[in-house]
């Protein structure tokens, strides 16, 4: 009952908060005269910077309502209203904390004596919670490579920026770096301006996945963070929310899994469809030709294996499809071990597993009840192409890993000869440079993951793993255990960034 109670006086509060936002309105209309303490607030000498964070929920941390949430400057914490009786109220006179936010509106407020603070000086702390982008400042994030620094005093590259493990998230944390650091997506959901007039089915929630990834992308290039990392948690919320649970933010998940599910999830949130596009799809969609061709059964006898290849149900059929990544299988691992016991870790060559598309490597795949033969050749190559290199196999028992190292070169990588004869008449430019290389260490079901991006301003490549960001020499990329790759196209005649551009 008490609960309850308190939640219809914040109600209440936040019918007079409104009133007083009316009434701060009209001053800028020129109705009513503003408050002459407005500019003159004795207490923002005690705002304190350091304790601000805006990456969690909005929550006001006693009531839990999300209604009217405003931010202590003093001590970082949420409270609901700042009416008479309401919570940031309250805590104002109880602890003599005077500076607050609201986090809906933007505006700073005196409690308890409940006038609006106007002055520039706290510019910088309404950018951090709510960062925003110009088209110049956009067109210039990979032409320079300057150096920022945080509040703390820590300095940063806007882009590289490390993000929080709560607990188990590392997999999704490497899915969404990747995607911060491909410039035409990236760009899309920094302007918040391209995504918000997409209209919705009402009670739709899938929406909440394209408003906070635009959120996050905005925290994590931003030039003026207090803190030289950012925590994810409101955008994993709303993957969980999304995801029916599928993911999780305390559960260790798969990153190809998630990175499948997440591009998905957005194209149709963006309003894409089967034939409709959106920016996930003019950045990462290619074409492939399926050639498939049904096998006998294996108990059959060779006569009547024989007797059913020659039926119309058993030849080869052809069929079209669209791709937004590209799964290469790694040859099977050897079990023996060298003379000083030590299991021999395999290499194999990248352009040997992607052979797999060249048109003419049949693979067998089996299904229940049905075995087919399958061969795959590209038909259109998108301007940033996803690799998913194929490290886990699962049976009823177990996770099996394959650790077989793919070498691979870090740019110049020519896919030409996997296109059909057509396409590579019309595809101009076929050849690819890294941009992104998610890694994974240690066993199936509990390992870690790590990520290396290149920085597009300075040509560096840096490695993250949660908040730790390192640069990195890029023969050292080669030698890890790759999982999942983005390719950039070079740009020339058939310039990427008029393929992506919304």
């Amino acid at each position: 009952m008490v609960s309850l109670k308190r939640e219809r006086e914040a109600e209440v509060d936040d019918d007079d908060d409104d009133d007083e936002d009316t009434v701060a309105a009209k001053i800028g209309r020129g109705r009513v005269p503003e408050d002459r303490r407005s500019r003159h607030c004795p207490y923002l000498d005690t705002i304190n910077r350091s304790v601000l964070d805006f990456d969690f929920e909005k929550l006001c941390s006693i009531s839990l309502s999300h209604i009217n949430v405003y931010a202590c400057l003093i001590c970082g914490k949420y409270f609901q209203g700042r009416g008479l009786k309401s919570h940031a109220y309250t805590h104002s006179v109880q602890f003599t904390h005077h500076v607050f936010l609201n986090l809906h509106t933007l505006k700073f407020y005196c409690l308890p004596d409940n006038y609006e603070i106007i002055d520039s000086s706290l510019e910088d702390i309404t950018y951090v919670l709510k960062p925003t982008f110009t088209k110049q400042h956009i067109a210039g994030l990979d032409k320079q490579g300057k150096l920022y620094r945080a509040y703390d005093g820590t300095t940063y590259l806007p882009g590289i920026v490390g993000l929080n493990n709560i607990k188990a998230n590392d997999y999704a944390n490497v899915v969404l770096q990747a995607f911060s650091n491909v410039p035409p997506l990236r760009n899309y959901f920094l302007e918040e301006e391209n995504y918000m007039g997409i209209r919705r089915p009402p009670g739709d929630i899938m929406f909440l996945l394209v408003q906070r990834f635009g959120e996050l992308m905005r925290k994590l290039w931003n030039p003026r963070n207090f803190k030289a990392h950012v925590s994810p948690h409101e955008m994993l919320q709303a993957v969980v929310l999304c995801s029916k649970k599928n993911f999780q933010i305390t559960k260790q998940g798969d990153a190809v899994d998630f990175m499948t599910w997440f591009l998905n999830a957005l194209h149709g949130a963006l309003g894409g469809t089967k034939k409709k596009t959106s920016i996930i799809t003019k950045a990462f969609q290619g074409s492939m030709r399926i050639f498939s061709k049904k096998l006998p059964h294996p108990d059959l006898t060779p006569e009547e294996k024989e007797a059913l290849l020659v039926t119309e149900e058993y030849q080869e059929q052809m069929s079209e499809s669209t791709f937004l990544f590209l799964t290469l299988d790694l040859p099977t691992a050897p079990l023996y071990k060298d003379e000083k016991e030590q299991l021999i870790i395999p290499q194999v060559p990248l352009f040997n597993i992607l052979g797999k598309f060249n048109g003419n490597t049949e693979k067998e795949y089996k299904t229940y009840k049905e075995n087919f033969l399958k061969r795959f050749q590209l038909t259109k190559l998108p301007p940033y192409l996803v690799f998913c290199i194929k490290r886990f196999t699962k049976n009823n028992f177990f996770v099996e890993k394959n650790p077989t190292i793919v070498n691979f070169p870090i740019t110049n990588v020519d896919l030409r000869e996997y296109l059909t004869e057509e396409a590579q008449v019309t595809e101009k430019n076929t050849t690819y440079d890294l941009v992104a290389n998610v890694v994974h260490d240690g066993k199936p079901t509990e390992g870690a993951y790590r990520i290396h991006v290149l920085h597009h301003g300075t040509g560096k490549w840096y490695e993250m793993q949660d908040l730790q960001v390192t640069d990195i020499l890029p023969q050292m990329i080669t030698l890890s255990e790759a999982y999942i790759q983005i390719w950039k196209r070079q740009e020339g005649d058939n310039d990427t960034n008029n393929h992506t551009e919304v």
